[in-house]
């Protein structure tokens, strides 16, 4: 239990995958689609007012990063690497294929004491996403763009945690960095 909990706070403090596939890949299950409308506005950061969404547009967004946030679990709960991988944004997907960043999530503390050494992208997946975002809940969402949310869980003791940065195109939602 004290490992999972590890590894779940690294996986926060890192943000989000692991080892070698065991399982047959299977097809990519497309990024699920937003009822939420994209509305034209500010995709910037700096000068993006989150005060201008619309309670409609908040709620129907929560709703629609709920729902995608349920698929995946489900996804990482079967351990389904390909499918997982067809939700990440592709210069997410190259951050944590980049040997730089295994190996500064092989170096924490909590991948350490298990003598994990992540090589790829898939040990990400299976040693730090599996074990850590199998029964994500989220239950708030910030507004970082008119395309881009953070998704957060709240713990018991009522600490807010980012579980995912999002940004929604006409194809859907990807994970981001």
């Amino acid at each position: 239990m004290k490992n999972a909990f590890i590894l779940f706070l690294t996986m926060i403090v890192f943000s989000c995958g692991g080892g070698p596939v065991t399982q047959a890949p299977s097809e990519p299950v497309p990024a699920a689609r937003t009822t939420a409308p994209i509305e034209a506005g500010d995709d910037d950061p700096d000068t993006f007012d989150p005060s201008s969404i619309s309670q409609d547009v908040y709620d129907s967004t929560k709703s629609d990063v709920q729902h995608l946030i349920e698929e995946l679990n489900g996804i990482i709960r079967a351990k389904n690497y390909n499918a997982w991988r067809s939700y990440l944004d592709e210069d997410y997907l190259a951050d944590i294929s980049s040997s730089e960043y295994l190996q500064r999530i092989s170096d924490s503390a909590a991948m350490k004491s298990q003598k994990i050494v992540l090589k790829a992208p898939e040990d990400y997946f299976n040693y730090v996403v599996v074990p850590s975002r199998a029964n994500s809940r989220v239950d708030d969402i910030e507004f970082i763009t008119q395309r881009r949310v953070k998704a957060f869980t709240i713990t018991e003791k009522g600490q807010r945690l980012r579980l995912y940065d999002l940004e929604r195109s006409s194809d859907g939602w990807k994970i981001i960095n």
